[in-house]
């Protein structure tokens, strides 16, 4: 979301690329780079973050800019080899392809305009937020912070099923803010091979730094898409896997890729580019495959603005920034400027899919005579989600440490 005042200006934003005609080596390689400076700063720590969302956030951003603040966003992100403005019309044919409200799964995009009271904005602005990012719009007093943060975080909730609480705080806003520009992308899906709760078992997971959480390890034998892969040298420990499991419909999907045992993640990590991942979702062939794979829930927080800084958009982020066709006195605009830049983010993998929950007993789990492939993820692992027609990144992170399951009293064997 972002947050737009005279001085001290804020950019949130909240969870949860590319349409039929987006490149996507345009919003690939723009998330990949993203991934890569959360994963410097990130230490041992999971990530789990939106390209969707960043994509969708900017752009708004960038029909309110002028000058070095839009181009600094236009390449960064890679427009910069399509006409002036072009990327608004991609980005919204992007959101009419992938909102999708099916029992299948469900995307959910919703985008909103919260204006201070008594500011004249720019109409063809709020016309065009309209036009090519559906954007609802109200009028709120940022003065009354409490109350808008509140207002707000209502908003949040109710376009991301309850998913994403107190996105801003009341700290957040004052009375020099102007503009809040909220974007919320929301998933839900469940697997094509759902996995049987039954079969669900304890597990140990094996962290980079060699210590050992207990988990809950769902399990299946089962057709997916896999691979195994090698970037040539040693320097990702030779051989690593690919599994892409497909939710109801088979246009969304889970692509999880695993390093060898003994291999950290963050020796993988670094071979991880946009046209490796189009590698991957090209090559992985459809087999039987044992899973392994831990229910887990992953939510996080991200400060962003060093990040994109780092990616080149810089401009917005200081007193120099041109966010003059927001407003309809072009003075005004130039006193615009972004503060802070912050995700929020939320996925949890269960039996069912993406969402939802299931029984399961509390005993301990051995690994059987390998007769497929076997995809055993009980170390450290990158994943993504992905619209396998579009190509469109939803999430990207990775699960370095899945959440802790406290062992449970369930008599398993009389059930």
């Amino acid at each position: 979301m972002f947050v737009l005042g005279l001085l001290p200006l804020l950019l949130l934003r909240v969870c949860c690329s590319r349409a039929a005609d987006i490149s996507g080596d345009v919003t690939t390689e723009f998330s990949v780079r993203l991934y890569h400076q959360l994963q410097a700063a990130g230490g041992e720590d999971n990530i789990i973050f939106s390209p969707l969302s960043v994509s969708l956030a900017l752009g708004m951003v960038e029909l309110g800019a002028r000058g070095s603040s839009l181009q600094e966003i236009r390449e960064a992100v890679g427009y910069s080899h399509f006409r002036q403005d072009e990327e608004f019309s991609l980005l919204r044919n992007l959101t009419q392809t992938l909102s999708v409200d099916e029992a299948q799964y469900v995307v959910r995009l919703a985008n909103s305009l919260f204006l201070q009271n008594g500011v004249h904005f720019n109409k063809d602005f709020l016309r065009l937020m309209k036009k090519y990012f559906k954007a609802e719009v109200e009028t709120v007093d940022f003065s009354e912070s409490a109350a808008v943060a509140e207002h707000i975080n209502t908003w949040v909730e109710n376009h991301t099923d309850s998913k994403i609480h107190s996105l801003v705080s009341a700290d957040d806003f004052s009375s020099v803010t102007r503009i809040a520009l909220v974007n919320a992308v929301y998933f839900r899906g469940s697997w094509k091979n759902q996995f049987r709760p039954e079969n669900t078992r304890t597990f140990s997971f094996s962290k980079d730094d060699g210590s050992e959480v207990q988990t809950l390890m769902m399990y299946q034998q089962g057709e997916f898409y896999y691979g195994e892969f090698s970037d040539g040298t040693s320097e990702a420990g030779g051989v690593y896997q690919v599994l892409e499991m497909p939710y109801e419909g088979e246009e969304m999907s889970m692509m999880i890729v695993l390093p060898r045992q003994e291999v950290p993640l963050a020796t993988l990590e670094p071979i991880i580019k946009a046209p490796l991942l189009e590698d991957w979702a090209n090559n992985v062939k459809r087999q039987k495959v044992e899973v392994y794979l831990p229910r887990f829930k992953v939510e996080q927080k991200i400060d962003l603005r060093e990040s994109l800084k780092e990616l080149g958009i810089k401009n917005i982020f200081t007193k120099d920034a041109d966010l003059s066709a927001m407003t309809a006195e072009m003075s005004e605009g130039k006193d615009l400027f972004i503060g802070r830049a912050v995700q929020k983010a939320y996925l949890e993998v269960t039996e069912e899919g993406a969402e939802g929950a299931a029984g399961s007993g509390m005993i301990a789990l051995t690994r059987t005579l390998v007769l497929y492939p076997q995809v055993m993820a009980d170390h450290p692992f990158f994943f993504i989600i992905r619209n396998r027609k579009t190509g469109s990144i939803l999430f990207m992170g990775r699960v370095m440490n899945p959440e802790v399951i406290e062992p449970i009293d369930h008599d398993f064997d009389s059930v």
